[in-house]
C-alpha cells in the first residue's frame, strides 16, 4: 500500500500554538509504533532533507529522546526532550528542544485516534512565547512536516505486510 491519506493542516490556536492535524491511511498501532520505534523513526524523521545518525528513544515517563540529522547542506539538526505522559496508542506527551535554540522548549501534545481504518493524529506544539512559536513557523517546519508525514505513514503502512 503506498497512497496517502492527505496532508498535514497546521492551524494556530493561541499567539504561542501550532496544531499540525492529518490523517493517516494505517491503523493507530501502527502509527504510533512508527511514531515511537527508532529503526521506524529513522524512516521518516528527515523528511528527505538529509540522513538520520542518530535517533535515541527511551519510551516512559521521565524517559528521554533525541533525534540527530545531517542536512543536506552538511550540518547537523539535533531535538531533544523528555516523555512527561504516554497512553500506547493513544497519547504522548513530551518536551522539544532544537539544540540551537534551547532556551525556546516547548511542549508537545500528540494524539492518536482510529476510525475506519484511518489514523488521526494531532500534535499541539505549546510554545512559552509568541517569537518563538513563530521563529518555528518561519524556519521552513511546515515543508518538512508534510515529507516527513508522508515517509511517517509510509513506515506505518509496511508494518500491516
Amino acid at each position: 500500500m503506498t497512497t496517502t491519506q492527505g496532508t498535514a493542516v497546521v492551524t494556530l490556536p493561541s499567539d504561542t500554538e501550532i496544531l499540525i492535524t492529518r490523517d493517516f491511511l494505517a491503523p493507530r498501532e501502527l502509527v504510533y509504533r512508527a511514531w515511537t520505534t527508532p529503526e521506524l523513526v529513522r524512516r521518516w524523521w528527515y523528511a528527505n532533507r538529509g540522513e538520520v545518525i542518530s535517533i535515541e528513544i527511551d519510551l516512559r515517563v521521565g524517559g528521554r529522546w533525541r533525534y540527530v540529522m545531517r542536512a543536506n547542506g552538511g550540518f547537523e539538526v539535533a531535538f531533544h526532550g523528555e516523555f512527561h505522559e504516554i497512553v500506547p496508542n493513544e497519547r504522548l506527551v513530551s518536551t522539544e528542544v532544537y539544540e540551537a535554540a534551547p532556551e525556546a522548549e516547548a511542549l508537545n501534545r500528540t494524539s492518536f485516534t482510529e476510525s475506519n481504518g484511518i489514523t488521526t493524529v494531532e500534535l499541539l506544539v505549546q510554545h512559552q512565547k509568541r517569537e518563538w512559536r513563530n521563529a518555528q513557523l518561519d524556519s521552513g517546519m511546515e515543508d518538512g512536516l508534510q515529507d516527513a508525514l508522508d515517509l511517517l505513514e509510509q513506515a506505518a503502512q509496511s508494518l500491516a505486510l
